[in-house]
């Protein structure tokens, strides 16, 4: 699956990543594993949190797909910006926020990152250069070359990723958003997270052509990788940064990954089989894989526990924290609406 689009004369040439074989210190192992299994464990308790009434609205769970923004964000840097869609929480971790704060969100709680009023979809952090969480299909896009924009502007060095799904990869604004970014040649790595169903229809019945050569008629190039294998996103998304950082305008990459679990908490996912499914966790899990690389190259399995003890201690401290918060003082309700001109 190599990397298309011709591009200008002075554009350098990139190499499909796809047979890449890795190469990452034990420690980098253990430290990707690690952000991985935050993520899983992070997921599956907000789920349970869910279930229990404690989680309102609508509660779009990221499992399946931890190998995604754990390889990109292993190859960003501090400073660059990140937007992303409503299936948000691991890219909120991965950007450094705090679990604590983004349960607390999540439970609509006073010491959320947004308060309590912006739960599971729209959350977050200016410090730590996290723009949201969208629930509008694909507006992230737009966004995401703003800040861009943002970064060109101000000569900083540093890129906007922005994030979107399969399904919102469709959208009109996306396509606009793909011509102005070439047009002014914005710094952005735009990212399609293909989980092949598009809320619940396939990508084979709703998309035409593949995504990642979307682009090539704004002059943008893009690769297809394997998003269940966090060392190969990892190495496309290290060629495709160094890219969008030089100075050459955005870049498309498509990461096909798969969601275990429904669109939301509401979705019984029947529009696949369970043997589908099944198999996916079997062959292709991303953590397994992970795990069964750090078994090879020598980890002991005393070192893995302990990864899995201290993430686990710290998924249900984030998840106690939330419920002891307060919830927000209903005078809130009007706060944060219209800009205080006092606080300018």
């Amino acid at each position: 699956m190599a990397a298309t689009g011709k591009g200008k004369k002075n554009k350098p040439k990139l190499k499909s990543v796809s047979n890449s074989k890795p190469d990452p210190s034990l420690e980098e192992m253990k430290e990707l594993y690690r952000e991985m299994l935050l993520m899983r464990r992070f997921e599956e308790k907000a789920g349970q949190l869910y279930g229990m009434g404690l989680i309102g609205g609508f509660c779009h769970l990221y499992i399946g797909q931890e190998a995604v923004v754990t390889g990109i964000s292993a190859a960003q840097e501090d400073g660059d910006s990140v937007v992303t869609a409503y299936r948000d929480h691991a890219h909120m971790l991965a950007c450094g926020m705090d679990p604590k704060g983004v349960m607390a969100e999540l439970t609509g709680r006073k010491d959320g990152y947004s308060a309590g009023k912006g739960g599971s979809m729209h959350m977050f952090s200016k410090e730590k250069n996290f723009y949201g969480g969208h629930g509008i299909v694909g507006a992230q896009i737009p966004l995401g070359a703003g800040l861009a924009f943002t970064h060109k502007y101000n000569e900083d060095g540093q890129i906007a990723i922005a994030y979107m799904g399969d399904g919102a990869s469709n959208q009109g604004q996306v396509a606009e958003a793909y011509n102005m970014a070439s047009l002014w040649k914005l710094p952005v790595l735009f990212v399609i997270e293909n989980n092949q169903y598009g809320m619940g229809t396939s990508v084979k019945r709703s998309s035409a052509g593949k995504l990642y050569r979307r682009g090539e008629g704004y002059d943008i190039p893009g690769e297809q990788v394997d998003g269940m294998d966090v060392f190969t996103v990892q190495a496309a998304a290290r060629q495709a940064i160094d890219y969008v950082r030089s100075g050459n305008g955005p870049y498309i990459l498509e990461v096909l990954t798969y969601r275990y679990r429904g669109h939301s908490m509401s979705d019984p996912a029947k529009y696949r089989t369970k043997e589908e499914l099944q198999s996916m966790k079997d062959d292709r899990d991303p953590l397994t894989a992970i795990k069964d690389m750090m078994q090879e190259a020598g980890i002991k399995e005393d070192d893995i526990k302990a990864i899995d003890k201290e993430i686990k201690v710290i998924v249900n401290e984030a998840a106690q924290f939330a419920q002891d918060s307060p919830e927000p003082d209903p005078s809130e309700l009007w706060t944060d609406v219209y800009i205080d001109e006092g606080r300018k």
